[in-house]
């Protein structure tokens, strides 16, 4: 039978994984996955690694695409005067393609 302290510190320990794999970036799908592995107890390291790249690479495609949107806001804002004029560099860049 299961104590009550072992059950809270068992659910304390839960939390704790998914608030970190949270700040970590990992989706709750990915979570919900990763948890299904931990509760079976029929892991790998292999498999937490794969996963775990797989999240990597696309935290990597996100800073890639946060690099770029800074160049060209940087480079969008850096064409504007901030006169009041009617044309406007920012405004004629959303309105784009």
């Amino acid at each position: 039978m299961i104590q009550k302290a072992e059950y809270e510190r068992e659910h304390g320990r839960r939390l704790r994984f998914i608030l970190r794999a949270r700040d970590l970036g990992f989706g709750i799908e990915d979570i919900r996955g990763l948890l299904k592995l931990v509760d079976r107890r029929a892991y790998t390291c292999a498999q937490v690694r794969e996963m775990t790249l797989e999240h990597l690479d696309a935290v990597r495609l996100k800073i890639a695409d946060l690099r770029r949107l800074e160049r060209t806001l940087a480079k969008t804002v850096a064409a504007c005067n901030g006169r009041n004029v009617p044309d406007c560099p920012v405004i004629d860049a959303l309105a784009s393609n």
